[in-house]
């Protein structure tokens, strides 16, 4: 079976939303897990699929492995989760960072074997960040991205769904071991939809770290700062820069949405089949916020829309 090779990248911190202080600027690592089933290890087709807020690098297996029998496969732990570093600002945990350090590893993936295709997959938080990348024009991207898959994310985010993030983000303690960290984790992620025992395990194995003699999750509570500071004013003048930077996407765009999402509605999904880069719908019964691709269906919709297999 196909496994994934851990690399690292170092990001400047603070370099896009801080005039730099330092010199050389004080860096960060953060890690990426890469998939490569193609026989070629400088194959030109890369696939980046970027996970959501509290999540890591590893949600994406069962999608990585089908996809990179065609790609590689880079799926980062954004700083803060996983392998990666933590921040020692917690206001830096959002999408300027996160954009910045995406450009570094897009520049490193690029500089170890040239890109001539990129493509990018993002789970809400990761979708948002695809905006920044894809809708911000001037950033040094190897290559343009050709398409793009937008997870139950969009411009317009339900205020309610916030509110229930919010309830457990960076709110955890120690679990006994990883089958009770999974029976929790399950409890907060019912939208994500019909699992196996085994499948949702194997979600859970990576949002686990070590500590005593237990576990515990795997990314910095701090995450949560800027993310409580959100009102429901600020969260609709983000809508406007979230709306421009979508309008001004060129990639052709495939928006996934679970049919009892919170967070992304219909009527959202809708309008973004209407304008910027007129995204096609997919929708998956019996499933909220958000779509894992794990189960077959959901992996078959993207390969087809970024291989055509």
């Amino acid at each position: 079976m196909t496994k994934p090779s851990l690399k690292f990248v170092s990001c400047p911190t603070g370099a896009v939303t801080t005039q730099a202080t330092t010199n050389p600027p004080v860096l960060h690592q953060m890690g990426y897990w890469e998939w490569n089933a193609t026989g070629n290890p400088a194959h030109p087709h890369v696939v980046v699929c970027v996970h959501g807020l509290s999540r890591q690098g590893r949600d994406f297996d069962v999608l990585a492995r089908a996809l990179s029998q065609h790609a590689r496969v880079v799926c980062p732990d954004v700083v803060g989760r996983g392998t990666s570093d933590w921040l020692p600002d917690p206001m830096a945990y959002q999408i300027p960072q996160y954009t910045s350090d995406m450009l570094y590893l897009l520049a490193q993936v690029h500089q170890q074997a040239p890109i001539q295709t990129l493509d990018w997959v993002g789970t809400s938080m990761g979708g948002l960040i695809g905006l920044g990348v894809l809708g911000t024009p001037g950033l040094p991207l190897p290559v343009p991205v050709r398409r793009l898959v937008l997870n139950d994310v969009g411009p317009v985010i339900q205020w309610q769904a916030l509110q229930r993030i919010g309830s457990y983000l960076g709110k955890f303690g120690v679990f006994a071991n990883l089958q009770e960290a999974a029976d929790a984790l399950r409890v907060i992620s019912s939208g994500f939809g019909p699992h196996t025992p085994q499948q949702w395990l194997e979600l859970s194995r990576y949002m686990v770290k070590p500590v005593g003699e237990g576990v515990t999750l795997h990314y910095d509570p701090a995450i949560a700062v800027p993310f409580g500071g959100a009102t429901q004013e600020s969260a609709a003048q983000g809508e406007a820069v979230l709306w421009q930077l979508y309008d001004a996407i060129q990639a052709q765009t495939l928006l996934v949405r679970g049919a009892q999402s919170d967070l992304l509605t219909r009527e959202t999904a809708q309008a973004m089949g209407q304008r910027g880069p007129r995204a096609s719908l997919v929708e998956f019964e019996g499933v909220g916020h958000a779509p894992t691709f794990v189960a077959d269906d959901q992996v078959q919709a993207v390969t087809r829309f970024l291989i055509g297999a």
